[in-house]
């Protein structure tokens, strides 16, 4: 019995080495896989922005090349949606339409 302990030590360490390496393996393997599927995404992502700027760039073109006031306010009521988590306050005006640049003309103070 004293001749078989010390031999089964060390294959018990042989095969839990094996079993942690085949994890590790298993481990690097699906990461590889997660960055691949990033990869892919973010691939997507940009093929849809790139077709979202042309979808702008024909409109423009279609209007012309130019964009009107009325434009920009029906964009920029457009993408309120975007905004839901935050608070928008709207100042009435005399045409009752959102200032969009109210801060254009004020100077920054001088530090």
């Amino acid at each position: 019995m004293a001749f078989i302990r010390p031999w089964y030590n060390v294959w018990s360490q042989e095969m839990e080495g094996k079993a942690e390496f085949a994890k590790a393996e298993q481990n690097r393997k699906i990461k590889i896989e997660e960055a691949r599927a990033n990869l892919e995404a973010e691939k997507l992502n940009a093929q849809a922005e790139i077709e979202r700027a042309k979808g702008a760039a024909e409109a423009i073109r279609i209007e012309n090349g130019s964009i009107t006031p009325t434009y920009i306010q029906y964009l920029w009521v457009r993408q309120q949606s975007d905004l839901s988590d935050k608070t928008v306050i709207y100042v009435p005006t005399e045409a009752n339409l959102p200032i969009l640049e109210s801060t254009r003309g004020l100077s920054l103070p001088k530090e």
